[in-house]
């Protein structure tokens, strides 16, 4: 396989870039850090005096020691739904338990009680999903006053609210999926049927309840009253109504108790992603993609550079390399495995649809998984391509990702832009795992493009009015669409609203792939039948 031979030239643009990319990083890490450590000082003291663990300290205990941890949705709920902080009260992880790859959903108590917002509803959703997809067993770390009751409107009733969480778990239950709670803490309302639903789970004495109704509820109902424990305890659920299969003495039992039953889940038969050599680093730096990318998406940077740091040996099999340069195609591999690559160098034309549609089947028939680096601002407009038909040609391109058979992984690079993002394996396309760089940017037009098209739709619609716009008004208005583009389009707003799996540092790429790659289930066997193609 060639060797991608980095032309990187260390000049005072680089330096420049360099420099602002480093403020990503810091801003990325202080907020990671806050995703991960969300309770407070006065917080911990009460948990430790009820003998209970912080939700991170629940998932340090129960992964295998030194195992690692592929966080998803970390910034879920970051300023919507009224949460300040990120992770809408809720942490989803993949990590290995008793040797086993599994999907950890785990309520975080100290924000707002673990209850369900909008976004918390849609990260749990997500993570089954992925469970779903990719035959994970799930662990539900349950300590959960259920749902958010003064936003029930967005969180109860339609196909994707609150309801469909225990929907997957029984569809995942029949598909052999194995799904596990341990009850730390609160469990109400719907929240009850989390535990209810799942093939095993553990309560632990003293400090977990779970009820459909909680004491309020029942005085308010049949004017019984009741205690918590009383009604629905650790004790009340293993020795009489039989909704807890195991009784543990505190969190550390319980813990143990889901990883034995981790550990006798029986073969693993699901097919996942192999390793086809040994993993190896590339020839440069990683530390290069500050100075290579930048923080301004309006300075270009050659996809070669950014994969010459991204791929083992920096090496890479390219596909029509001196066709349609546009867009890069070709096969290598991160950290062992064997990707197909489609990442963009320009503007989508006809010729680099055509040629990314040819790659993508090669792939599909080879079983080999794709890998989308996204720096796209869309396909090519005007009346010559029009008439060229770069419709058609495209949408060739997006029906390819449409009926892939084998793994997608996307990341967004850069930017993520109209149809582009669309060919590009966009969240609407399935991807496996998306993941975008703190420079990304998406939406469906650049900001100065969309404050000039709804300028000049505004002078219009007032022209036919008989009225007239002035140049003061049409510049504050357009000035004014720009600045909520920006506000939207950043990688913070996207990921708040899962519109990815989380914005991850360029230095950590590799590894965050490579723990997503070893997660995908893939059946070799499953056959591959694209769409038809307007020829």
């Amino acid at each position: 396989m060639a060797i991608i031979h980095s032309q990187l030239k260390k000049t005072k643009d680089f330096e420049a870039k360099r420099s602002a990319y480093l403020q990503l990083s810091e801003d990325l890490s202080s907020l990671s850090h806050r995703a991960w450590y969300t309770s407070s000082e006065e917080a911990r003291t009460l948990a430790k005096k009820r003998n209970k663990l912080n939700v991170e300290e629940r998932i340090e205990t129960l992964i295998d020691p030194g195992a690692a941890i592929l966080h998803l949705a970390p910034f879920a709920g970051y300023q919507v739904d009224g949460l300040e902080e990120p992770g809408a009260g809720l942490r989803t992880c993949i990590s290995q338990v008793a040797g086993r790859r599994v999907m950890i959903v785990a309520n975080d108590p100290a924000t707002k009680g673990g209850t369900y917002f909008p976004s918390t509803v849609k990260k749990h959703l997500r993570a089954q999903r992925i469970a779903l997809e990719n035959h994970l067993p799930c662990i539900y770390l349950v300590d959960s006053g259920g749902a958010f009751l003064p936003l029930q409107d967005q969180v109860f009733p339609d196909r994707e609210h609150f309801g469909r969480i225990f929907f997957h778990q029984a569809q995942m239950s029949s598909k052999g999926i194995a799904q596990i709670s341990v009850v730390l803490g609160s469990c109400t309302a719907g929240g009850a049927y989390v535990p209810a639903m799942s093939d095993e789970t553990i309560m632990v004495k003293g400090n977990s309840s779970v009820f459909l109704g909680g004491p309020p509820l029942v005085k308010a109902a049949t004017g019984e009253e009741v205690s918590a424990e009383e009604l629905g305890g650790a004790e009340v659920h293993s020795r009489k109504s039989g909704v807890s299969d195991h009784l543990a003495e505190d969190e550390f039992h319980a813990l143990s108790l889901c990883r034995s039953a981790i550990s006798v889940l029986g073969k693993n038969r699901n097919n996942y992603l192999q390793r086809s050599q040994t993993p190896c680093s590339p020839l440069y730096p990683a530390e290069d993609l500050y100075g290579i990318l930048g923080d301004d998406l309006r300075k270009g940077f050659p996809m070669r550079e950014v994969l010459a740091r991204l791929l083992d040996g920096s090496e890479f099999h390219e596909f029509k390399e001196s066709y349609a340069e546009s867009i890069v195609c070709g096969f290598g591999y991160i950290d062992g495995f064997l990707v197909g690559i489609v990442g963009n160098d320009g503007i989508l034309f006809s010729e680099s649809a055509l040629k990314a549609t040819h790659f993508i089947q090669l792939c599909n028939q080879r079983n080999i998984p794709l890998l989308f680096l996204q720096n796209i601002v869309g396909f090519m407009v005007g009346k010559q391509y029009e008439h060229e038909g770069i419709a058609k040609h495209g949408a060739k391109m997006v029906s390819a990702v449409a009926t892939c058979r084998v793994p997608k992984l996307s990341l967004l690079v850069g930017g993520s832009f109209g149809a582009g993002n669309y060919a590009m394996c966009g969240r609407a396309y399935d991807p496996q795992f998306l993941f975008s760089w703190p420079n990304s940017r998406i939406s469906v037009m650049g900001g100065q493009q969309a404050a000039k098209v709804l300028g000049d739709v505004k002078r219009q619609t007032q022209q036919r009015k008989g009225g007239t716009v002035s140049e003061d008004e049409l510049q504050k208005y357009e000035t004014e669409i720009q600045q909520r583009y920006e506000k939207e389009g950043s990688p913070y707003y996207a990921s708040a609203r899962l519109w990815d799996d989380g914005i991850i540092d360029p230095l950590q790429t590799r590894t965050i792939l490579s723990l997503a790659l070893e997660s995908c289930r893939f059946d070799e066997e499953q056959a591959y039948t694209p769409g038809v193609f307007r020829m």
